[in-house]
């Protein structure tokens, strides 16, 4: 098998504008920080929470859900593997419409379970037919998709899940950069998942958390299935303090979306074709097809962003909305690769 490939880390010490793996441009808030610098030696000797009430609760009060309807786990990865481990049996089938994350297949194929995939309808639209005749055990909907930006209704969503008679598992990693959510519907539907992650929204991709919320008697049987203490000390106090914040990160937010209209529009006065997006980044085709050669000549100009070489996506490259000053260096380097044609 092939596993997941993550996007390019560069060192501490290299000097690149790094724009391709959706973190937060903003570091957390202080009340993470002092959490962290709070925590004791006792704390670290003995094991966490095993289910991370702490944050359980913290994010009920946030999300409006009791806290045995919320799972924790060592970010939305770890969430997405108990989900698979709980709801596939060897020889399911899990279905997504695709292109999606390529971690659902990854995970697929360490289940033993069967994976399948269905073509998004137009304009990234749900094909909602297609998912419903895959004769599917469970379906991963990305809601924003990763990579393309995209968004499916709450009204559709539900829609699937009336329909469906399996697990509907909605990933909202970049929901809070979209103008609705799913997460209403899981008081509605009891084969309703939705997962999230700390690492974007909440400035935390070094730390690792996140969480599921659903109904309690299937957060029940999830729990089964999770590793014995899967959250770190450190990681739990930190992430109860971010959703406790919610004032510092919308400012973040909405800084993030501002920036992202800004630099569509700009990209797109230059001839390429952006698909509207409700996350923390943006897929842009570039003019002449060449996906490749355009994420190349960006790199070597010290701008890295993402590119897949898969079908429907060669021809772009996927770019994570940074502070100004990095966009406006995105749209320099990629104003220069007109000027300068790109190496075949």
């Amino acid at each position: 098998m092939s596993g997941y490939t993550p996007g390019e880390q560069p060192s501490a010490d290299e000097r690149v504008v790094k724009l391709n793996t959706n973190e937060n441009p903003f570091g957390p808030s202080d009340r993470v920080m002092q959490a962290i610098a709070n925590i004791d030696k006792e704390t670290l000797r003995r094991y966490p929470n095993p289910t991370a009430d702490v944050f359980r609760h913290a994010a009920s009060r946030q999300l409006g859900v009791s806290p045995d309807m919320i799972l924790a786990g060592n970010g939305s990865d770890d969430i997405l593997t108990i989900a698979t481990r709980t709801f596939l049996a060897p020889g399911g089938k899990l279905v997504c419409p695709e292109p999606t994350y390529s971690l659902y297949t990854v995970l697929a194929q360490l289940q033993e379970t069967t994976y399948g995939s269905v073509a998004w309808g137009e304009d990234w639209s749900l094909p909602m037919d297609a998912l419903l005749a895959s004769k599917a055990d469970a379906i991963y909907l990305a809601n924003p998709n990763a990579p393309s930006g995209t968004f499916v209704s709450p009204t559709k969503v539900a829609e699937l899940a009336r329909n469906f008679g399996g697990l509907l598992l909605v990933d909202e990693a970049y929901v809070d950069f979209a103008e609705d959510t799913c997460l209403p519907l899981v008081k509605e539907h009891a084969n309703l998942v939705i997962t999230r992650t700390m690492s974007k929204a909440y400035c935390l991709a070094g730390l690792r958390f996140g969480y599921a919320v659903a109904q309690p008697q299937v957060i029940h049987e999830m729990i089964k299935a999770k590793d014995s203490y899967n959250c770190d000390a450190i990681a739990i106090a930190a992430a109860a303090a971010a959703i406790s914040d919610p004032a510092y990160y919308k400012e973040k937010w909405e800084y993030v979306k501002l920036e992202r209209q800004r630099v569509s529009v700009e990209l797109t006065q230059l001839g390429w074709t952006v698909l509207p997006s409700q996350a923390n980044f943006i897929l842009a085709a570039v003019p002449d097809g060449r996906g490749r050669e355009a994420y190349l000549g960006l790199k070597r100009q010290g701008i890295l962003v993402r590119y897949f070489d898969r079908p429907g996506l060669s021809d772009k490259i996927r770019i994570t909305i940074g502070l100004s000053h990095q966009n406006n260096a995105l749209l320099a380097g990629i104003k220069a690769l007109t000027e300068t044609p790109m190496a075949a």
